[in-house]
């Protein structure tokens, strides 16, 4: 690449001067005297953003679960205490990251105002264009962060009879004739034959919900509870060629998403093909097209298919163009300069190609 230079990061200070940023996630940088009519960007090397989604599921066994059967006639009840982690959604999506070892200079003529936007990590996002909001705001974490978890506490519906019993078997006969007396109370109430009607409606339903919070609480006593917790966990992951059943973390029933050597849990196997391989460009002839002069680089990325397996089964599958499985070739600066008929470039800022290219007609006054 005799006719391209790469340029150091400790030049662009010098060359560059950016423009003003918009909302603080893109920079303009406008190609004129100051910086000698060139531009400096990075190229991206594509990762992969893994987003698990997984829930905690807690069970607690209720103090009187073994006279769930005699007391209210149910069976299914929890017996003992536990705590599982599973996943519920998995999302895999490319992410560019700037490679800051190969910078890039591209060279315009002097008297021409061509410019460079950047997105907020400094990839190039278009050249003598503004962009779709979807372009600058894509959208790199599918699932927002989550932690919900609720708790419920016995105390506040123990009765008098409940409290004074010394055996727990009295207890439980007790909590259950008061699951009755609060069932009966709400069948008053809403039939209309209580003894004393609430006034309006408004305190109606407020004395419904409490009878259903005192039952649903009383009624965990012997059924037992179920509480999750919701958790989105991140991983980034570099491609670097063909892989087979690589471990890529681990699910514990403990911690949740754990290390790959974390061997309290289940494995997450990442399977990556490299489906093509990025090719130069060729003319007419069949060969190689020649990098132009000053050349405005480019991605031509190649693709990967990308699996996540746990426990046998297939969690994510995703296609995706991947940077470093490609090559790199280059526009002529030439053609951004044009004064009739400019050309404009929407690039693909998670592999560097080009999502769009053509020209913009000019208006002679």
């Amino acid at each position: 690449m005799s006719d391209m230079k790469k340029i150091c990061f400790a030049l662009v200070a010098a060359l560059c001067v950016p423009g003003v940023a918009m909302a603080q996630e893109t920079q303009r940088l406008t190609a004129n005297k100051l910086n000698e009519y060139g531009l400096i960007y990075s190229l991206p090397v594509t990762h992969l953003n893994v987003e698990i989604e997984a829930v905690k599921t807690v069970k607690k066994a209720g103090p009187y679960y073994k006279y769930a059967k005699k007391y209210l006639g149910v069976g299914n009840v929890v017996t003992e205490d536990s705590q599982t982690w599973d996943i519920k959604e998995v999302s895999i999506s490319p992410k560019g990251v700037p490679d800051k070892e190969n910078e890039y200079l591209m060279k315009f003529k002097s008297g021409s105002a061509p410019f460079l936007l950047l997105d907020e990590a400094g990839l190039p996002l278009a050249i003598n264009t503004e962009v779709e909001e979807s372009v600058v705001k894509r959208k790199r974490n599918k699932y927002a962060d989550k932690d919900v978890f609720e708790g419920m506490d016995y105390a506040d519906v123990f009765s008098e009879d409940m409290v004074a019993s010394e055996s727990t078997m009295k207890r439980a006969e007790a909590a259950a004739q008061k699951i009755f007396e609060l069932r009966e109370s709400r069948n008053d109430l809403v039939s209309g034959n209580a003894d004393q009607m609430p006034p309006d409606g408004q305190s109606l339903k407020l004395m419904l919900d409490e009878l259903s919070r005192q039952e649903s609480v009383l009624t965990a006593m012997f059924i037992g509870t179920t509480q999750t917790e919701t958790k989105v966990f991140r991983y980034d992951y570099l491609p670097t060629g063909d892989v087979s059943n690589e471990i890529l973390l681990r699910v514990s029933d403990f911690d949740g998403i754990v290390d790959k050597n974390d061997l309290s849990g289940e494995p997450v196997y990442l399977s990556l093909t490299v489906t093509e391989k990025g090719e130069l460009p060729v003319d007419e002839k069949g060969e190689s097209k020649k990098l132009p002069k000053g050349a405005v680089m480019y991605c031509i990325p190649g693709k990967a298919e990308v699996t996540l397996k746990y426990k046998g089964n297939v969690i994510a599958h995703e296609s995706v163009e991947v940077s470093q499985f490609g090559v790199e070739h280059g526009l002529e600066p030439k053609m951004f300069t044009d004064k009739k008929s400019p050309a404009y470039v929407i690039f693909n800022p998670e592999s560097g190609s080009i999502r769009e290219i053509g020209t913009i007609e000019t208006v002679e006054e």
